[in-house]
């Protein structure tokens, strides 16, 4: 397991669409090694491939800080099957260091992926999981939490968001 640089708003790895995983086989297994290692040293509560320049489709959540019976999943190639309800939360990213926001988001999220073992999987969520897992779903398809910024709070933000595309 080795911490990978995480990748900053600017780089445009965070605007593309990551790729289907294939299979999953040392390279992919390394890469969510690599990503926990670095998950867990950033403190976060989630993970996506792109975020460590990697196009994968594979995101990682860890909300034990928040919600002691939860433990470090793993979404390989996941689909969102359904969401429902609405619900106004602040959220950050790893690649916006500094920058925090309410947005809306749906409430309820239902999801099937692939673990790192292979096995397909579908699951329910709500709270602050189901906002991890689609903030992080949202990393896959090239889109960014800014994306949901009013204009005003976008227009506030921007030189924070000059300033990390400047450091990319």
């Amino acid at each position: 397991m080795a911490e990978r640089p995480i990748v900053l708003y600017g780089d445009p790895v965070l605007r593309d669409k990551a790729q289907p995983v294939e299979k999953i086989d040392r390279e992919i297994k390394d890469l969510v090694a690599d990503m926990i290692a670095t998950l867990t040293k950033a403190k976060g509560l989630g993970l996506a491939a792109p975020q460590v320049g990697a196009e994968k489709r594979i995101f990682i959540i860890d909300i034990s800080a928040i919600e002691l019976t939860e433990s470090m999943r793993v979404f390989i190639n996941p689909e969102i099957l359904e969401t429902s309800g609405e619900v106004l939360m602040e959220e950050g990213c790893l690649s916006f260091p500094g920058i925090y926001q309410k947005i809306v988001r749906p409430e309820k999220v239902k999801i099937r992926a692939t673990d790192i073992d292979g096995k397909e999987f579908t699951m329910r969520a709500d709270g602050m999981l189901a906002r991890a897992i689609l903030h992080e779903y949202d990393h896959l398809e090239g889109k960014l939490f800014i994306d949901y910024f009013s204009p005003l709070s976008r227009a506030l933000v921007s030189g924070k968001l000059k300033r990390i595309a400047a450091a990319y």
